[in-house]
């Protein structure tokens, strides 16, 4: 994927960077939509993800023997600061970083949109991403296989149509929503009963990190 990617990733990190400016340290602590992760520990998951490099990735992967949950703790753990203000910084500190695990760069703009919503839902914040990002991120995540955080193996059970691009993706029982709620829905995020309509709705709902 080319390398234009990489300004819609700028543009979402300094818009959860100036989201999270306006917090107070009771709203940091709030449950995520990540299953046993505050609104901070998102945040600092998010600093590790853009400081992750290919070779630290796998060096990682290796040390906590393939095992994908225990080394985002690790990251959360290692990059959350003593305060708020203190992972806010670092967020500011990697906001315009090019570095990559070895994945799709469309998978940088996963991240951002989706932990953006982990962070801005449970707060009753809303943000209008451009459309162009909400649906590079949904084909990723549609062709991206389960083990890898994605759902290409969901999408051989149901069809996505996407109301608000003109889109329609896989085959069987038809699930209707806007980009970003079918993005979060095959993320495993919860989503409001009225943002899906359709017979497939049911495949959707296996919450996952």
């Amino acid at each position: 994927m080319n390398n234009d990617v990489w300004p819609m990733v700028h543009a979402e990190r300094a818009a959860l960077i100036e989201d999270l400016a306006h917090l107070d340290d009771e709203g940091w602590e709030q449950p995520s939509l990540c299953e046993g992760w505050t609104v901070h520990d998102v945040a600092a998951h998010l600093v590790d993800t853009a400081r992750t490099t290919r070779l630290g990735f796998v060096a990682g992967l290796v040390r906590d023997r393939f095992d994908f949950d225990r080394q985002n703790a690790r990251g959360v753990e290692r990059e959350r600061g003593a305060s708020p203000q203190e992972t806010l910084q670092r967020l500011r500190g990697v906001a315009l970083r090019r570095s990559t695990p070895p994945a799709p760069l469309d998978s940088r703009l996963v991240e951002e949109v989706v932990h953006g919503e982990d962070i801005r839902r449970p707060l009753g914040l809303t943000r209008s991403y451009p459309p162009e990002a909400v649906v590079r991120s949904l084909r990723l995540q549609v062709r991206t296989p389960a083990s890898f955080g994605g759902a290409k193996e969901l999408t051989a059970r149901v069809r996505l149509t996407v109301v608000d691009a003109g889109l329609s993706i896989g085959d069987g029982p038809e699930v209707r929503g806007t980009a970003l709620s079918l993005l979060l829905a095959v993320s495993g995020r919860r989503v409001a009963p009225e943002e899906l309509d359709g017979r497939g709705i049911a495949a959707l709902v296996t919450p996952r990190r």
